[in-house]
C-alpha cells in the first residue's frame, strides 16, 4: 500500500479529535450507501419488468417473422416453404394473414386486427398457455369458424365467453374500388363464434382476434396470398445456444430467400417498445445519479472538515518533506474511500434486497389479490448494472474528492501566507 492510501485509511478508521467529524463521516457513508442501494434496487425492478414484458411478447410473437419488402402480401406459390422447414432448429413455419378490420357485437363496435392462423397453430405450447379458460384452442371445428379475441378486445365488444354462441361480426374492405361507401358494397362480412379468450401483452389483448386462416383468406379474397410467414424455433436449442442459434437460423433463411424479404426477430418486431423501455431505464439511472451527486455533498463537507481537523498533521508532514501533491493525494484518497465504502455497503445491501425480493416477493403489487399479471414486484439482477453503479460512485467520489482537497488545501495555504 502506498503512503497516501495508508494515511487515508488511518484517517478513516482512527478516532478524530472532534467527535462531530466522526458523526459527519458516518452520515456521509450512510448517505452514499442509501443512494447506491436505491440505484441498484430500482434498476433491478426495471430489469424485472423488462423480463416480464419480454416473456409476454415471447408468448405471442414468433421467433422470426418474414414479410415482403415490397408490397403487402407473399405468394405461397413462389415461396420456398419446404426449404425453410428443413433448416436445423426450426420447429414450425406457419403462413398467417393480419389485417385491420372492424369488429361488431350487437351495438358495440371496435377497430382492431384479425389474424388468420392455420389449425396447427395450437401446437405451439406458449401460445396455448395464453388461453384463459382452456388449455387448447381450435380456430376451426366441424365447419364452424371460431374467433379467439384478446381479453381487452372481448371487454370492448362486451363478449361473455361463457354465454353460448357469442359471435363477432367482422367487416373487411373489399379488394379493388367500391362503388359506394356503405357496408353492403364496400365491405366483406362474416361471423366468428367466440368460446375462448387469450391474455398476454395489453397492447395485443386490446386489438387482436385470432381466426382461421382459410376463413380470413376467403373473406379478403386472397388466393394463396398471406401477409407473413412465422418461424418458431426449437425452445431447447434456443435456450442452449441463445442469440447465436437465432442469428444462424436468420442467416440461413436470408440465404434461401434473398433480398426480397424482411426477416425480423422479436426485438425487431417490437423495436419501438424495447427502445422505450431502454430509454425509461436510462432516464431513471440519470435521476438516481443526480441523487447520488446530492449525497456526495455530504462527502465534500466531511472532507473539508477533516482537512481543517488535520491541519497540524499537514504542517508536520510538510516539515518532514512531504510536498503539496502528496498531501492532496492523502485527502483525495480519503474522500474516495468514504464514497467507495458507502457505495460497497449500498451495493451489498441492494443485492441482498434484490435476491430476497426475487425469491420471496416481499413487496407486493396492489393488495396481492391476483388482479395483476404478477403478484409481487419483479426484479432481475444484472452484472452490468452492478458494474455501472460502482463505476458511477467511483467517478463521482473521485471528482468530489479532487476538487474539495485541491480547493481546501489551497485556501489553507493562502490563510497561512496572509498570517505571516
Amino acid at each position: 500500500m502506498n503512503l497516501p492510501s495508508f494515511i487515508a485509511q488511518r484517517y478513516l478508521l482512527a478516532k478524530k479529535s472532534h467527535n462531530l467529524i466522526n458523526i459527519v463521516t458516518w452520515i456521509s457513508i450512510i448517505s452514499v450507501c442509501v443512494a447506491t442501494f436505491a440505484m441498484i434496487f430500482v434498476l433491478s425492478v426495471f430489469n424485472g419488468f423488462n423480463v416480464v414484458i419480454s416473456d409476454m411478447i415471447h408468448q405471442f410473437s414468433p421467433d422470426l417473422n418474414i414479410s415482403a419488402v415490397k408490397g403487402k402480401t407473399i405468394n405461397l406459390n413462389d415461396f420456398p416453404l419446404d426449404k425453410l422447414k428443413e433448416i436445423n432448429g426450426v420447429d414450425y413455419i406457419f403462413p398467417t394473414i393480419t389485417e385491420d378490420v372492424l369488429f361488431k357485437n350487437s351495438s358495440k363496435q371496435q377497430i382492431g386486427q384479425v389474424k388468420g392462423v392455420p389449425q396447427d397453430y395450437n401446437k405451439i405450447a406458449r401460445v396455448r398457455g395464453t388461453i384463459l379458460n382452456d388449455t387448447t384452442f381450435d380456430v376451426s371445428y366441424n365447419n364452424i369458424n371460431y374467433g379467439i379475441p384478446g381479453a381487452g378486445m372481448a371487454y370492448f365488444l362486451g363478449i361473455n365467453v361463457y354465454r353460448p354462441y357469442s359471435t363477432i361480426q367482422v367487416y373487411v374492405p373489399k379488394r379493388g374500388n367500391a362503388s359506394s361507401f356503405n357496408l353492403e358494397n364496400s365491405f366483406n362480412s362474416s361471423k366468428l363464434v367466440v368460446t375462448k379468450v387469450f391474455s398476454t401483452q395489453q397492447e395485443v389483448d386490446e386489438r387482436l382476434v385470432l381466426a382461421p386462416l382459410s376463413w380470413l383468406s376467403n373473406l379478403m379474397e386472397y388466393d394463396n396470398l398471406v401477409t407473413d410467414i412465422e418461424v418458431f424455433i426449437n425452445d431447447k436449442s434456443l435456450k442452449t445456444n441463445g442469440k447465436r442459434q437465432l442469428e444462424r437460423i436468420k442467416k440461413d433463411i436470408k440465404n434461401i430467400l434473398g433480398e426480397g424479404y424482411k426477416i425480423q426477430d422479436q426485438y425487431e418486431q417490437q423495436e419501438t417498445l424495447y427502445k422505450m423501455m431502454k430509454a425509461e431505464k436510462t432516464a431513471v439511472y440519470l435521476i438516481l445519479t443526480f441523487i447520488l451527486i446530492m449525497a456526495t455533498f455530504n462527502v465534500i463537507g466531511t472532507l473539508s472538515m477533516l482537512i481543517i481537523d488535520k491541519n497540524k498533521d499537514i504542517t508536520l508532514l510538510k516539515a518532514i518533506g512531504a510536498d503539496k501533491t502528496l498531501i492532496k493525494k492523502i485527502f483525495i484518497n480519503e474522500g474516495l474511500l468514504i464514497s467507495v465504502v458507502g457505495g460497497m455497503l449500498g451495493l451489498l445491501t441492494g443485492i441482498a434486497a434484490v435476491l430476497v425480493q426475487q425469491h420471496f416477493g416481499i413487496i407486493r403489487l396492489g393488495n396481492g389479490d391476483g388482479n395483476y399479471v404478477i403478484d409481487a414486484y419483479p426484479v432481475a439482477l444484472e452484472l452490468g448494472d452492478i458494474a455501472l453503479v460502482f463505476i458511477t460512485i467511483t467517478i463521482i467520489g473521485s471528482i468530489a474528492a479532487f476538487f474539495t482537497a485541491n480547493k481546501s488545501i489551497k485556501k489553507m495555504q493562502d490563510v497561512s501566507l496572509n498570517a505571516r
